[in-house]
């Protein structure tokens, strides 16, 4: 993924000639544009989506185990044993 200011650089070198002389200011105005409307997103570092997958992956497994001990109950009992 580019980085903010790759981002903003890029968008200040697509910048016609003519205001070649803005270009810096603009370029920190795309910049602070940029991370604004990102913190505005309510994103999650990659870390934490990490551990939040892993865990939901772990409680899937654990759901899966428990209804196929439910399912072998279920059958033991109406198998009359």
């Amino acid at each position: 993924m580019r980085s903010i200011e790759d981002i903003a650089a890029r968008l200040a070198q697509a910048l016609p000639p003519q205001v070649a002389p803005l270009r810096d200011e603009l370029h920190a105005n795309f910049r602070t544009i940029l991370q604004g409307q990102l913190a505005r997103l309510d994103l999650v570092p990659r870390e934490e989506f990490e551990a939040a997958r892993e865990m939901l992956a772990h409680t899937r497994r654990k759901l899966d185990a428990l209804e196929a001990q439910v399912a072998a109950l279920e059958a033991e009992r109406d198998s009359g044993g």
